[in-house]
């Protein structure tokens, strides 16, 4: 028998947009509240008054937030537990018999190796560039200048600041020009570079909110297709591009505040009104 070829999801068009926005703004606007921080890994860049110690500790809660949400808080507050008060003074004087203290660390796909060698890489580069915020500012420029995609620039020049660092730790950096999603430092940066936000720290401003891209996770995904937002059918990078697109339609200067409705629709059960779904079978 012939195989039947799945229809392709339809985009939602420019009156059903227009009909959109103010729902999921309105959704946005409820779930991105003060309360929202204590469920979320980003509570962990709330822990600490040192603005490095604070960027420190947003990296590793969003490289980290791979799962269910009470798992990956529980995981990254054993990994600062062990590593005292200051994690940006552990790091910087971080020695290979500090490894030991991770011996038994695990979550997920990451092991007591790859926490080492992120460590040792973050070492490097606050001694180089003395602030994280310097280092994501020279990724930025170089992107620039290159015409190529930031979250690949800042693979490349992290995973440099080391050279001996094992081929496994790439699998934890994302890689846009592999067409990864991105999905986890994309997180870590719309914490960082959205302003004016009750959750989102603004702790940087080395970029314009308006460039961010979408962090593009499961529950992203699945209803930005229901929404006709996105008509891709796989979660990469070039799915980020086409849903980013879209949500710069509804807001240019800030598209990633949507992160917070699409997530709350799937993680957080709010509703939607029937007549905006597009895509039912998605």
């Amino acid at each position: 028998m012939p195989v039947t070829k799945p229809k392709p999801l339809r985009a939602a068009g420019k009156k059903r947009l227009e009909k959109l926005k103010p729902v999921l703004d309105e959704l946005a606007d409820k779930i991105e509240q003060p309360s929202y921080i204590d469920s979320d890994p980003i509570q962990f860049m709330y822990r600490y008054q040192d603005r490095t110690n604070r960027l420190i500790a947003g990296f590793f809660a969003a490289l980290m937030a791979w799962g269910r949400r009470d798992i990956v808080i529980n995981k990254v507050d054993d990994l600062f537990s062990r590593m005292g008060e200051s994690p940006a003074d552990f790091i910087l004087h971080f020695s290979d018999s500090d490894g030991d203290l991770f011996s038994d660390f695990k979550h997920r796909t990451f092991k007591p190796e790859d926490i080492y060698w992120l460590i040792t890489l973050l070492k490097q580069m606050l001694r180089r560039y003395g602030d994280p915020e310097e280092f994501w500012k020279h990724c930025y420029e170089l992107s620039l200048r290159l015409n190529r995609e930031l979250i690949s620039v800042f693979h490349e020049q992290f995973l440099n600041l080391e050279p001996s660092v094992p081929a496994r730790l790439r699998k934890h950096l994302a890689d846009s020009e592999k067409n990864s999603s991105c999905k986890r430092l994309y997180l870590y940066l719309r914490w960082t570079i959205r302003q004016n936000s009750q959750v989102d720290t603004g702790l940087m401003n080395f970029m314009p909110a308006s460039e961010l891209m979408i962090p593009l996770d499961v529950h992203v995904a699945r209803y930005s297709r229901r929404l006709g937002l996105l008509t891709r059918k796989q979660n990469d990078w070039k799915a980020v591009c086409e849903l980013t697109e879209v949500l710069r339609k509804l807001n240019p200067d800030d598209p990633a505040r949507y992160d917070y409705a699409l997530f709350g629709v799937g993680v957080m059960e709010h509703s939607l009104p029937s007549e905006l779904i597009v895509n039912k079978d998605a």
